[in-house]
C-alpha cells in the first residue's frame, strides 16, 4: 500500500529533525511504501563493499541512506526557504501543488 506523499523526485528539500537537520539537497528517490526519500548529499553512510564488476577495488563506499518523510520540508520556489505544500485546483480542474509561505506553484 502507498500513501499520497507532498514530495516527489526531483524537488528540493530541507531536513527539519535528525542528525542531518538544516541540511539541503535534491530528492533522488522516494519509497512511498516505506515512507522514506534518498536526498542528495543529505545522510551519508559509510558502507563496506565486496569487489564487483561495477567497483573492481571494493572497499568503503559513501552513499545517501534513506531520511522519513516526516523530517523533510519542500524549498519554497520564491523564498528558497522549508515551507508546508498544498493542493490547489487549476480552472481547468487539474490539481497542483503549492507552497502555502509564497503561494507560488510548485513544479
Amino acid at each position: 500500500m502507498s500513501i499520497k506523499l507532498h514530495i516527489k523526485k526531483g524537488d528540493m528539500v530541507c531536513v527539519i529533525a535528525g542528525d542531518s537537520k538544516g541540511q539541503q539537497g535534491k530528492v533522488l528517490k522516494v519509497e512511498a511504501s516505506k515512507g522514506v526519500a534518498y536526498v542528495e548529499k543529505v545522510n551519508i553512510v559509510k558502507k563496506a563493499t565486496k569487489p564487483n564488476a561495477k567497483n573492481t577495488q571494493g572497499g568503503i563506499v559513501e552513499q545517501e541512506a534513506p531520511v522519513h518523510i516526516s523530517n523533510l520540508q519542500l524549498i519554497d520556489p520564491k523564498s528558497g526557504k522549508p515551507t508546508r505544500v498544498g493542493i490547489k485546483v487549476t480552472a481547468e480542474g487539474k490539481k497542483v501543488r503549492i507552497a502555502k509561505k509564497s503561494g507560488e506553484e510548485i513544479k
